[in-house]
């Protein structure tokens, strides 16, 4: 009886500890809030008030991503807008590859700009789940400089690109950005 409830106990024990180590995994899976401040700042040479507090937005939103994508993109539109980039997917769990996307809008949207674009990625099971099309509503107001961010959401993934950039560009569309392992000059 004495060895029964040992064991038991141990069986307990056991369970509790691999809970412990699954939820110290995952969080192991994601960025900390200051971890994604230092990447951003990184990689925009110095981050600015307003890039800290899109970043705090994005994680009250959604909490802690778990990969990251860095790169530039150019846009530019006449009621109807092409989109296209490149950039570097980092992932928490270790290896980076590169990516492109590109893709069309539709709305009242004139002008052009040029983007660095900081992208934050939750809920991506695995890098192969990131080559599809993520719908999404952008509105942009550039006059020389301007920041801002967007969700866009496929199935349980999520995608929030915030974009610092220059050019002469103002207006809001919707349209999808269609994220490849290759470069493509087909926005569709």
């Amino acid at each position: 009886m004495i060895l029964h409830r040992a064991t038991r106990f141990l069986l307990a024990l056991c369970v509790v500890a691999m809970t412990a180590v699954t939820t110290a995994r995952a969080a192991d899976d994601t960025y900390s809030a200051e971890e994604i401040s230092a990447k951003a700042q990184g990689f925009f040479g110095d981050t600015t008030e307003g890039m800290a507090k899109a970043i705090e937005k994005v994680f009250a939103d959604h909490g802690r991503p778990n990969a990251y994508i860095t790169g530039e993109e150019v846009s530019g539109a006449i009621g109807v807008g092409l989109r296209y980039g490149n950039g570097t997917l980092n992932r928490k769990t270790g290896g980076s590859r590169k990516v492109y996307w590109q893709g069309p809008s539709i709305g009242w949207d004139i002008g052009g700009n040029a983007s660095k674009v900081f992208t934050l990625i939750y809920k991506l099971k695995n890098t192969e789940d990131l080559f599809q099309r993520y719908p999404g509503v952008d509105g942009s107001f550039y006059f020389i400089a301007g920041i801002g961010v967007n969700y866009q959401q496929s199935g349980d993934s999520i995608l929030a690109p915030i974009r610092t950039g220059v050019g002469l560009r103002a207006g809001a569309n919707i349209g999808y950005l269609h994220y490849n392992k290759e470069h493509s000059w087909l926005p569709f």
